[in-house]
């Protein structure tokens, strides 16, 4: 619509400037416009194809590597049916991170590198680790250090920040 206008205005006699500040664009778009539209007609006034960024990746090899956040890593444990804790692929990660949903995703056939993974997952909001834990650690002799501190005790009320010093402060 806002083309058209500017080849209207620019056939009924107005300057470029004029149009410019009527339509609230650029000088440059304008004398753009109406040289495009005498040139190729009525698809003058449409967007040029092709143009910015192109993505790398398809809407649906971004969705799977999504998926794949979802679905338990390999490696975790879970419960079976008889109670017994087992992993799908006891070699595998047991946690999802960056480097491990990269890896999983370019074995789906999903050519994407661990930056990309972390900017997929960021745009959508998707969580894609659990928080660390104090209690948590890959040797097999550790033990915890026990539950955390006491439930009794207080917590530490919040001071009111005073505002900017004023001369009565001192």
């Amino acid at each position: 619509m806002l083309r058209a206008r500017m080849v209207k205005l620019s056939w009924s006699g107005q300057r470029v400037p004029a149009i410019a500040d009527e339509l609230r664009c650029s000088p440059k778009t304008v004398r753009c416009r109406p040289h495009r539209f005498n040139r190729v007609g009525l698809h003058g006034l449409e967007d040029l194809g092709g143009q910015g960024h192109k993505r790398r990746i398809t809407e649906a090899e971004r969705s799977g590597i999504i998926g794949l956040v979802k679905q338990p890593p390999p490696g975790q444990l879970t419960v079976q049916a008889d109670g017994e804790l087992a992993a799908a692929d006891e070699s595998g990660p047991p946690e999802w991170t960056l480097d491990v949903l990269a890896a999983e995703a370019q074995r789906l056939g999903i050519e994407v590198g661990r930056s990309q993974v972390r900017r997929i997952l960021l745009a959508e909001g998707v969580r894609w680790r659990r928080t660390r834990s104090r209690m948590r650690s890959k040797d097999p002799e550790f033990e915890g250090k026990g539950p955390g501190s006491s439930s009794s005790t207080p917590a530490r009320p919040r001071a009111r920040r005073s505002s900017a010093p004023t001369s009565s402060d001192r």
